[in-house]
């Protein structure tokens, strides 16, 4: 039982850890690049790298970006937790010891 309860707590933590981060890496950049085209002299650069990263959000969110940071994030998320279980099937023998 303790095995198990081992493997949920660990999947767990890595889902989530493995959806928070590209969420917040994506978070922080359109956050900086949105306080970067308030500063004159560089608002034109802020502002260009702010309709990238919409744009290439909207991709991934069928035209909304906020939906495709979620899909980002929960494929990251799915990807992490199949690691995790490769990596617990794979060293379950030296658990043991």
């Amino acid at each position: 039982m303790t095995t198990v309860s081992n493997l949920f707590r660990s999947l767990f933590l890595s889902v989530l850890l493995s959806f928070v981060t590209p969420v917040l890496l994506l978070g922080g950049l359109l956050g900086t690049l949105i306080a970067v085209s308030y500063i004159p002299g560089v608002a034109l650069v802020g502002q260009i790298g702010e309709s990238q990263i919409l744009s290439f959000l909207s991709v991934f969110g069928d035209g909304y970006p906020v939906q495709g940071v979620l899909t980002i994030g929960i494929t990251c998320g799915m990807v992490g937790g199949l690691f995790d279980v490769f990596n617990f099937y794979l060293y379950q023998d030296v658990r043991g010891h």
